[in-house]
């Protein structure tokens, strides 16, 4: 499968809460969830991240993420993984959830990036 989606945040109920909003639009969308820490504490951590990278099946990822420190986690994780990522700081509901949708439709990516842009965390 190409392209997958990973939603990180720093609570475990957001992001499988958002996984299930997603999935009315994106059914057929391969989506993983770092929500909360590998212990389950509030935050995020490497080890986490790294199993829902793993675990899910897209050779590609979509990543969006809620907090700026998820974004360090991120960083590292995706100079150690072989799977392509596109990390996005757009709006995390908002921006995930229009990008499954379009993934749906089999959008190209940079028509999705462009419906992105306006999302962007500024």
């Amino acid at each position: 499968m190409a392209m997958g989606m990973l939603l990180v945040s720093h609570v475990p109920a957001i992001a499988s809460g958002l996984e299930t909003l997603i999935k009315q639009v994106a059914k057929d969308v391969p989506i993983t969830t770092a929500g909360g820490t590998s212990d389950g504490q509030i935050g995020t951590d490497l080890d986490h991240i790294q199993k829902a990278i793993n675990d899910n099946p897209a050779s590609e990822l979509l990543v969006f993420y809620d907090l700026g420190s998820a974004k360090m986690n991120l960083d590292i994780a995706e100079e150690v993984s072989d799977k392509q990522m596109h990390v996005y700081d757009v709006a995390f509901v908002e921006g995930a959830y229009a990008a499954a949708a379009l993934l749906e439709a089999n959008v190209a990516l940079d028509k999705i990036e462009a419906q992105l842009k306006p999302l962007k965390v500024k």
